[in-house]
């Protein structure tokens, strides 16, 4: 299986303007730029549309650990917070935390972080990133 996503950039770093294009359309010719990555400005960035893909990545994998083990949920709601930081030569992705309330019934708690931490640890998108990666999740009745 392959997915693509492909960037347009015009100009430099700090003045230039570019376009991000899924290959489902989802995007198609967003903008992005340095006030949208480092500031106010409109359009999107990439650290946003990596949180985005870490939080519906890790998401779905929940669903399927839970719903593997007799408790499918009637709601995951995922939040991934991306920290940058600025390191000599430019900038990393220092962390994200995912921040999860979660309507599962009929769930003990322990095995709830249980098959969360396993979601957690073997999602895609938790896979491919170097930054240090935590959860904060709540059962909710």
């Amino acid at each position: 299986m392959r997915r693509e996503g492909s960037a347009l950039w015009q100009g430099s770093g700090k003045e230039g303007k570019g376009t991000l294009t899924t290959q489902s359309g989802t995007l198609s010719k967003t903008p992005y730029s340095f006030t949208a990555r480092f500031g106010d400005g409109q359009g999107t960035n990439p650290e946003e549309l990596i949180a985005a893909a870490h939080a519906g990545c890790f998401s779905m994998a929940l669903a399927f650990q839970l719903s593997g083990a007799g408790h499918p949920p009637q709601e995951l709601a995922t939040t991934a917070r991306l920290t940058m930081e600025q390191e000599s030569g430019g900038w990393k992705i220092a962390a994200i935390v995912l921040v999860l309330k979660a309507k599962v019934p009929g769930i003990a708690k322990e095995r709830f972080d249980e098959l969360a931490a396993a979601a957690k640890a073997n999602c895609p998108v938790s896979k491919v990133l170097n930054a240090a990666i935590t959860l904060d999740a709540t059962l909710e009745a």
